[in-house]
């Protein structure tokens, strides 16, 4: 073979070889930018597992056995605590204490929120102060809330039944958490006060960036307060109010520790809502099984709620 020739072949030889480790090289750094993905998911990925789908499906096994804090091991029961759970009148009663409490409280977040968050949107002297002190409540521990407010609706001393026998309102104190009557909508109140901060940053944020523009031109257009604030106000912030009161029913829908506190779930099971049933046959009764199965319904509940939700934003015109 000519020298010429030798050098040709030498070179595509390299050149061959070259492209060839190219290639590899191109293939390891696909492989190595795959793994870095999956290692840097992982982390997250582990959590998901640990704290959401392990604890989920733990419960929904458990709810199929009758275990007892003595018998951890327990005895298979199938969906035995289900039936006991749907033939029991405290579970209906509990899930339509449930069904209010949430209704009633997130109501009233979003149309106090709503209304709060629009007066602060207005010009006035020191607003910056008063945004700050909106928040104060939901910065508090519920602790401290349920202590207030437990100060505050006692009958012998509380300042709310003092102002009221002071102006004529009533002609005695009233035991606003221990009559049954008035313990419902005590708590009521207290979920509103503690959690209407979070509606009225939410609402706040989305009336900042509505366009002036379209006030404007309704305004020459002769447009009313009222029909500003339906035309144009209540449609730009109607998706927003929508997601808090998702997020809202699932929360309170979920909440234990303000009726707990307050009472317990009375007087007379007025205030008896699903988490304190679950607390009670799980801790109470130390029925585990059962306080599974009334969790698990409680999920499900929840995941049909925000199917509901879903279904009927897919048919909201855009």
């Amino acid at each position: 073979m000519a020298p010429n020739e030798a050098e040709a072949a030498l070179a595509r030889e390299g050149g061959a070889s070259w492209r060839a480790a190219r290639r590899a090289g191109g293939l390891l750094a696909a492989l190595r930018d795959q793994h870095l993905g999956v290692i840097l998911l992982l982390p997250s990925a582990l959590t998901f597992l640990v704290l959401l789908v392990f604890p989920l499906g733990y419960g929904i096994w458990t709810s199929f056995f009758q275990r007892h804090v003595l018998d951890p091991e327990g005895v298979w029961v199938g969906l035995g605590n289900y039936v006991w759970l749907f033939g029991n009148r405290e579970f209906w009663h509990s899930l339509t204490i449930s069904t209010f409490w949430a209704g009633a409280t997130v109501g009233l977040q979003i149309v106090l929120g709503t209304a709060v968050a629009l007066l602060l949107h207005q010009p006035f002297k020191g607003r910056s102060l008063v945004r700050g002190l909106v928040l104060f409540p939901y910065m508090m521990p519920v602790v401290s809330v349920v202590l207030v407010w437990m100060l505050l609706y006692n009958a012998l001393y509380g300042v709310i039944n003092y102002l009221l026998v002071a102006s004529g309102i009533v002609g005695a104190p009233i035991a606003w958490l221990s009559d049954p009557d008035s313990a419902f909508w005590g708590v009521v109140f207290v979920g509103v006060w503690k959690y209407l901060p979070f509606v009225v940053v939410i609402v706040l944020a989305r009336l900042q960036v509505i366009p002036q523009d379209l006030y404007e031109a309704a305004r020459i257009d002769g447009a009313g307060a009222v029909a500003r604030f339906l035309d144009i106000t209540l449609h730009q912030i109607k998706d927003v109010l929508l997601v808090v009161a998702l997020l809202r029913t699932i929360f309170m829908f979920n909440n234990f520790e303000i009726v707990f506190l307050l009472t317990g779930g009375g007087p007379l099971r007025a205030t008896m809502t699903l988490p304190i049933l679950v607390y009670e046959q799980a801790f109470g009764t130390y029925e585990l099984g059962r306080g599974s199965a009334i969790a698990v319904v409680m999920f499900f509940l929840l995941i049909a709620v925000m199917s509901v939700y879903f279904a009927f934003l897919r048919k909201e015109p855009d």
